[in-house]
């Protein structure tokens, strides 16, 4: 099954392996890179699903990096992650097409969760598909359980049901 490929863009060397670790180990296929330019040069070599980005960098910050991603792959979602943010940053990150602002250090679980919301919403678009539509093929899922979600996502996103039929 295809793994959840996600961007991670960070100037910080430490925090950079230790999530790429992290998301690893839960089936994520990560990939690192320490500029925003880079990341517009990785996400032009490759296809991500998510790419998670920090706000305050050397060259190209991470509101440049989050609207020359979204210009050039409409696709990607982008999560900010940043230590120096503000709610004007995150007003306009929002308004540039990140699809969630998050502050660190952040729990773990609450990464997850935005991480899940991202590949919901990009399995979504990706197949054409309704959120009453999705909310109904994932089912019950265990509250709390960020993991069991994704792997249910995976396979929806692996092999998408009929819609025939779906209002």
């Amino acid at each position: 099954m295809k793994k959840i490929s996600i961007l991670i863009v960070d100037d910080e060397p430490d925090f950079l392996n230790a999530i790429r670790h992290i998301l690893e180990v839960r089936e994520f296929h990560v990939v690192t890179v320490d500029r925003g330019g880079k990341a517009v040069d990785a996400a032009r070599q490759a296809l991500f699903d998510i790419a998670l980005v920090d706000l305050k960098m050397p060259g190209m910050d991470g509101d440049e990096t989050l609207r020359t991603l979204k210009a050039e792959h409409p696709e990607i979602e982008v999560v900010i992650l940043t230590g120096h943010g503000s709610k004007d940053a995150a007003a306009a990150c929002l308004e540039s097409g990140a699809m969630a602002y998050l502050y660190k250090p952040c729990q773990l679980n609450e990464l997850l969760e935005v991480l899940v919301d991202a590949y919901r919403k990009r399995v979504m678009d990706r197949h054409k598909m309704e959120p009453r539509w999705m909310d109904d093929l994932l089912g019950v899922l265990p509250p709390g359980s960020p993991m069991a979600a994704l792997r249910r996502l995976r396979e929806l996103d692996a092999t998408p049901p009929a819609m025939e039929g779906r209002p």
